[in-house]
């Protein structure tokens, strides 16, 4: 099967905690993106070569729809076993993924993405990783972080030094 296509996303479990949000895909296995996620109230612009994973949870906060922006690994049918979608989409072309929330790819292998929390009647994750280090990061309104206008996450900084499994997240 092709690791090229797009792929719509099912629901998927989802539980906030202190250390991160832990996500639990439709085959049963558990995934934990660690860290609290950082604010954002604009536009997210992810460096260049980096996965890009959007969550957005329904409003009691338990579960949700995650797509992976771009990802050109993971094949079709592991997706859909795990409830995962993916987007993939051209330098310079846009879409609206799911009501309120925006990725683009602007060019130079990045992705930026947009995100209206209320628009979207949920919370809007997303989690930026490759083989070296994570970041969390969660689109807020304005109101509750005043003076972030743009994120742009160049300067990634190291995940820790627990075992990483087959898809390089601690399980």
């Amino acid at each position: 099967m092709s690791a090229r296509n797009d792929v719509p996303p099912s629901t998927v479990g989802v539980e906030l905690l202190d250390h991160g949000v832990e996500v639990e895909y439709t085959d049963g296995r558990k995934t934990l993106y660690r860290g609290v996620p950082e604010p954002v109230t604009d536009t997210l612009t992810t460096p260049p070569k980096k996965e890009t994973h959007v969550l957005v949870t329904d409003p009691t906060e338990t579960e949700g729809v995650m797509l992976y922006v771009n990802d050109l690994k993971t094949h079709d049918d592991i997706l859909e076993a795990t409830g995962v979608g993916r987007v993939v989409l051209e330098d310079g072309e846009e879409e609206e993924i799911f009501p309120g929330v925006t990725v683009r790819r602007p060019g130079g292998m990045r992705t930026e993405v947009e995100a209206d929390p209320e628009i979207a009647r949920g919370r809007v994750f997303v989690f930026v990783e490759d083989d070296w280090s994570e970041q969390s990061y969660e689109f807020v309104a304005e109101d509750r972080a005043p003076g972030d206008e743009e994120v742009d996450t160049d300067d990634t900084r190291s995940g820790d030094d627990a075992e990483p499994t087959e898809d390089g997240r601690e399980s």
